[in-house]
C-alpha cells in the first residue's frame, strides 16, 4: 500500500495529457499567460492525486492486498476533497458574478472588465484598476472573446427588468396551481390582462424564458398583441379571459397529473403557447356558420377547420411581420420546426368535429402495448382543458355558460337576418339550456375526462416505477422566482439566492385517485344542478301553457256573450242573426280542426324523434360491429407485422454480413487516409508558420495604436484632476452653508422652548376651566334623569290608551269581517240567480232555434211546391207543342 502511494505522490512530471494540452491549447499564448495558467492547475493537482489514491485502491482491492485501516484513511481524504469542491462551486453558483471573476486579465483586457462589472454587476473590487498592467487586446481571437462575453452578459441582464406585479394580482396568482384558480378574478385584479399575466408567469416558473432565451420586451408586446386580438370582435365567450382559462388548466394538468416529468421544456413551451393562441381572433361564431355563409375565411381554408386553421396562422405571422415581438427569434431551426409542427397539430385539434375521432384514436391506443403518440396526447390535453369549464365550482361553470349561451344567441340573430336554419342552441326560444348542458357533461365532458385520467395514468406510472426503484425522488425542478417587493417578477433562474422559491413536482406525490376526484366531484355536483334546473324549467312551461289556455277560454267567452247581446235585440232580423250564427259556428270548426293539426304535428315530432333515437342506437350497434371489424383486422395486421419482422430479421442478418465485408474494406481506406493526413499536417506547419509572421506584424501595429491611446488618456486624466478641484471648492462653499443653517435651527429651537413654556400655563388654566365645567355637566345630568323618569311614566300612559284603541279597533275588523261574510252571501245568491236566467236564456235559444228550423222546413216545402207547379207548367207547354 504505501509502495503505492509513495509512486502516485512523487509524480511531479506532466503527463501525457499535460504534454497534449501543452502542445495543442497553450502553443499560440505567451509566457506570463502559461504561467498564470499553471498557476490554476496546481491548485487542482489535489483532485488528480485524490483519484490517484482511489485508482490505487482499487488495484489493491483486486490484488487482495488493501487493509481496512488504509482504505478508511483514502475514503476520509476523498470525502474532505469532494466537500471541498462542493462549498467552491456553491458559492460560484450563488455568486451571480461568477462570470466575471472567472475572466483573466489576459482573455479580456482589464479595461473592458472594469467596464463589465460598472455596467452589470455591483462587484467593486474589478474597478481597481491595476496601474502596473496596460489596456490592451493581445490578439483578434481575445477581441471576439470579449465581444461574446459582452453578448452574454447583455442578454443575462436584459432579462432582469422584468414584469411589473401589482399586489391584486400576486394575491390572485397564489392559487395558480389549484383547480379552483378564479379567472375572472385575475382579470379584474390586472385591469382585463389576465392572459399576458398567466402566460408570463408559467412562461418564468418552467424557466422557459432562459431556457429559450426570450427576450422580456418581445414577451410582453406579443402578448399585448394575442390580447388585442382576441377583443377584436367583443365575444362573450371567445376571448382573453377564455385563453387565460385554457392556459392556466393546461399547467394543472401537467403539474398535478405528472406528465410534466414525460415532456421536454420544448414540449411545455408549445402546449403553453398553444393553449394562449388556440383561439386568437375568433370570430365569435361556429366553423358550419362560416361555411353557410361563404365567408373568406372559409373560401381560403376549404371548408376544413375553418377558424383553428386561422387562430395558428394569425399567430404565427405576428411573430413573422415584427421581430419586435418575435418570441421565437433565438431558437435553433430544429426547435422551430418541432415547435411549430406541435403548435399546429394541438389547436387544429382543439376542432368539436374531430373530437369523437379523437377519443377513439387515443381508446385505441390505451388498448395497445406499445407507448402512446406524444403529439396526439399533448392536443387531448390542450382540447380536455378547452371544454373543462362544466368540470369547475358552479359559479365559474355558470358564468361561463352564460356567456356561451350569449354568443351562441348573437350567432341566431345573425342566422335569422340572413334566412338561415338556426344551429343548435343559437334559437333562444327553443333552446333548452339545462337539458343541453346536462347532454353535453354526459356525452363530451366526462369521456374526455375520463380517457384523459387514463392516459395520464398509463404514462406516468412507469415512470414512477422507476423513480422508486432507483430511490430518487423524481423531481422536476423549474424556477419560480420570488416576487420582489416594488412588484418586478425577475426571469433569470434563481440558483440559491436568498428567498427564491421553486416549482417542485415530485413524481411520488402523485395522486391519480385525487387527481381524478377533483373533476369528478364537480361535473357531479353540476349534473344535479342543471338537472334541478331542468325540473324547474318544465314547470314554469306548464304553468306557462295553462295561462295561455285559460286566457283563450276567457276569450272565446267574451266572444259568445257578445254574440247572446246580439240575438236579445229585438230590433234585429231574423236571417241577419242566422248569418251571424252560421259564421261563429263556422269559426269554431276551424280553430278546431287547426288544434287538431297542431297536436297532429306534435304527435308526428315525437314520433319523428322516436325515430331518430331508434336511428342512433342503429348507428350504435353498427359501430360496435365496425370496431369488432376494427380489432379483427388489427390483430391480422399484427400478425402480418409478425412475419414482416421475422422477414426483417432474415434481412438484417445478411445486411450485417455485408457490414463486416464493408468495414475491411473501409479500414483499408482508413490507412490511406491517415497517410493523406499525414501530408496534409505538414502542409498545415508551413501555413502555421507564415500565419506567425502576419500576426507579428499586426502586434507591431496594435502597438503603435496603443501608444496613441496612452497619450489620449494621459489627457483626460489631467481633465479629471481639474474637474476635481472644483468639486472640492464647491464641497467648502457648501460646508460654509450648512454651518450658518445649523445657527439658524439652534435660534430656532431657544424660540421654540420659550413657546412650549407658555403653552403649559395655558394648559394649566384650561384644567382648571374644564373641572369647573364637569360639575356644572354633572348637575344638569341629574336633572335630565329626573326628565326622563316622568317622561318615562307619561309613555306607560301612552302605552295603555294605544292598547285600548287597539282592542277597539279589532272589535270593529271583527264586525266588518262579519259584513263581508253576509255581502259574500249576497253575491253568491246573485250568481246562482244569474245562472238560473243563464239557463232560462239557453231554453229560449233553443226554443227559438227550433221555431227557425219549423220555419226553414216550410220555406223548403213552399219551394217544392213552386218546383212542382214549375215542372206541371213545363210539361203543359210540352203538351201544347205536341
Amino acid at each position: 500500500m504505501s509502495f503505492c502511494l509513495v509512486d502516485y505522490f512523487d509524480m511531479e512530471s506532466p503527463t501525457k495529457e499535460i504534454e497534449d494540452f501543452e502542445n495543442n491549447s497553450l502553443k499560440y499564448l505567451q509566457p506570463d499567460q502559461i504561467e498564470k495558467i499553471w498557476l490554476r492547475l496546481r491548485g487542482l493537482r489535489k483532485y488528480k492525486k485524490t483519484s490517484q489514491r482511489l485508482r490505487c485502491l482499487v488495484k489493491q482491492l483486486e490484488r487482495g492486498e488493501a487493509s481496512v485501516v488504509d482504505l478508511k484513511k483514502n475514503l476520509e481524504y476523498a470525502a474532505t476533497v469532494l466537500e471541498s469542491v462542493y462549498i467552491e462551486e456553491t458559492r460560484r453558483l450563488v455568486d451571480t458574478e461568477d462570470e466575471l471573476s472567472d475572466i483573466q486579465s489576459d482573455s479580456v483586457p482589464s479595461e473592458v472588465r472594469d467596464w463589465l462589472a460598472a455596467t452589470f454587476t455591483r462587484q467593486m473590487g474589478l474597478m481597481l484598476r491595476r496601474t502596473e498592467e496596460k489596456p490592451r487586446f493581445r490578439s483578434i481571437v481575445h477581441a471576439v472573446q470579449a465581444g461574446i462575453f459582452v453578448e452574454r452578459m447583455y442578454r443575462r441582464t436584459s432579462n432582469m427588468v422584468g414584469l411589473s406585479y401589482p399586489p391584486s394580482v400576486i394575491t390572485v396568482l397564489k392559487h395558480v396551481d389549484t383547480w379552483t384558480f378564479d379567472v375572472f378574478a385575475l382579470n379584474d385584479a390586472s385591469g382585463d390582462h389576465a392572459l399576458k399575466f398567466i402566460f408570463y408567469e408559467l412562461l418564468t416558473r418552467y424557466d422557459l424564458i432562459n431556457r429559450f432565451k426570450i427576450p422580456i420586451s418581445a414577451l410582453v408586446s406579443f402578448v399585448e398583441a394575442l390580447e388585442v386580438g382576441y377583443s377584436k370582435h367583443k365575444n362573450p365567450y371567445h376571448n382573453l379571459m377564455h385563453a387565460a382559462d385554457v392556459t392556466q388548466t393546461v399547467h394543472f394538468f401537467m403539474l398535478k397529473s405528472g406528465i410534466v416529468h414525460w415532456m421536454t421544456e420544448l414540449e411545455i413551451f408549445a402546449l403553453i403557447f398553444a393553449a394562449a393562441v388556440h383561439d386568437y381572433e375568433h370570430t365569435g361564431t361556429t366553423n358550419n356558420f362560416h361555411i353557410q355563409t361563404r365567408s373568406d375565411m372559409a373560401i381560403f381554408y376549404n371548408d376544413r377547420a375553418v377558424q383553428e386553421n386561422h387562430h395558428v396562422s394569425a399567430a404565427y405571422r405576428l411573430l413573422q411581420d415584427d421581430d419586435e415581438m418575435n418570441i421565437l427569434y433565438n431558437l435553433s431551426k430544429d426547435d422551430w420546426r418541432e415547435l411549430r409542427a406541435l403548435v399546429v397539430e394541438m389547436v387544429l385539434a382543439t376542432d368539436m368535429s374531430c373530437h369523437f375521432q379523437q377519443i377513439k384514436a387515443m381508446k385505441n391506443f390505451l388498448q395497445q402495448p406499445e407507448a402512446i403518440d406524444k403529439t396526439k396526447a399533448l392536443s387531448l390535453l390542450l382540447h380536455t382543458a378547452d371544454i373543462s369549464h362544466p368540470a369547475k365550482n358552479w359559479d365559474l361553470h355558470h358564468r361561463w355558460t352564460t356567456s356561451l349561451l350569449e354568443e351562441f344567441f348573437r350567432q341566431g340573430d345573425k342566422e335569422s337576418e340572413l334566412g338561415l336554419v338556426f344551429s343548435p342552441a343559437c334559437d333562444p326560444k327553443s333552446t333548452m339550456v339545462a337539458q343541453s348542458q346536462i347532454g353535453f357533461i354526459d356525452f363530451i365532458v366526462e369521456p374526455t375526462f375520463t380517457v384523459l385520467t387514463d392516459m395520464t395514468e398509463k404514462i406516468v406510472t412507469p415512470l414512477i416505477d422507476e423513480a422508486s426503484r432507483s430511490g430518487l425522488a423524481g423531481f422536476r425542478r423549474s424556477s419560480l422566482n420570488n416576487i420582489s417587493p416594488d412588484g418586478k417578477r425577475s426571469s433569470v433562474k434563481s440558483t440559491g439566492s436568498e428567498g427564491s422559491t421553486s416549482l417542485n413536482c415530485s413524481l411520488l406525490t402523485v395522486d391519480f385517485k385525487s387527481f381524478k376526484s377533483t373533476w369528478n366531484e364537480e361535473v357531479q355536483q353540476n349534473r344535479e344542478k342543471w338537472k334541478a334546473q331542468a325540473t324547474k324549467d318544465l314547470e314554469e312551461k306548464a304553468k306557462r301553457e295553462a295561462e295561455e289556455k285559460a286566457k283563450l277560454e276567457e276569450a272565446e267567452g267574451k266572444k259568445e256573450e257578445g254574440k247572446e247581446s246580439e240575438t236579445s235585440d229585438p230590433a234585429q232580423d231574423k236571417d241577419t242573426r242566422a248569418t251571424k250564427d252560421t259564421k261563429d259556428t263556422a269559426e269554431k270548426k276551424e280553430k278546431e280542426k287547426e288544434k287538431e293539426k297542431e297536436k297532429e304535428k306534435e304527435k308526428e315530432k315525437e314520433k319523428e324523434k322516436e325515430k331518430e333515437k331508434e336511428k342512433e342506437k342503429e348507428k350504435e350497434k353498427e359501430k360496435e360491429k365496425e370496431k369488432e371489424k376494427e380489432k379483427e383486422k388489427e390483430k391480422e395486421k399484427e400478425k402480418e407485422k409478425e412475419k414482416e419482422k421475422e422477414k426483417e430479421k432474415e434481412k438484417e442478418k445478411e445486411k450485417e454480413k455485408e457490414k463486416e465485408k464493408e468495414k475491411e474494406k473501409e479500414k483499408e481506406k482508413e490507412k490511406e487516409k491517415e497517410k493523406e493526413k499525414e501530408k496534409e499536417k505538414e502542409k498545415e506547419k508551413e501555413k502555421e508558420k507564415e500565419k506567425e509572421k502576419e500576426k507579428e506584424k499586426e502586434k507591431e501595429k496594435e502597438k503603435e495604436k496603443e501608444k496613441e491611446k496612452e497619450k489620449e488618456k494621459e489627457k483626460e486624466k489631467e481633465k479629471e484632476k481639474e474637474k476635481e478641484k472644483e468639486k472640492e471648492k464647491e464641497k467648502e462653499k457648501e460646508k460654509e452653508k450648512e454651518k450658518e443653517k445649523e445657527k439658524e435651527k439652534e435660534k430656532e429651537k431657544e424660540k421654540e422652548k420659550e413657546k412650549e413654556k407658555e403653552k403649559e400655563k395655558e394648559k394649566e388654566k384650561e384644567k382648571e376651566k374644564e373641572k369647573e365645567k364637569e360639575k356644572e355637566k354633572e348637575k344638569e345630568k341629574e336633572k335630565e334623569k329626573e326628565k326622563e323618569k316622568e317622561k318615562e311614566k307619561e309613555k306607560e300612559k301612552e302605552k295603555e290608551k294605544e292598547k285600548e284603541k287597539e282592542k277597539e279597533k279589532e272589535k270593529e275588523k271583527e264586525k266588518e269581517k262579519e259584513k263581508e261574510k253576509e255581502k259574500e252571501k249576497e253575491k253568491e245568491k246573485e250568481k246562482e240567480k244569474e245562472k238560473e236566467k243563464e239557463k232560462e236564456k239557453e231554453k229560449e235559444k233553443e226554443k227559438e232555434k227550433e221555431k227557425e228550423k219549423e220555419k226553414e222546413k216550410e220555406k223548403e216545402k213552399e219551394k217544392e211546391k213552386e218546383k212542382e207547379k214549375e215542372k206541371e207548367k213545363s210539361f203543359s207547354n210540352m203538351l201544347d207543342t205536341v
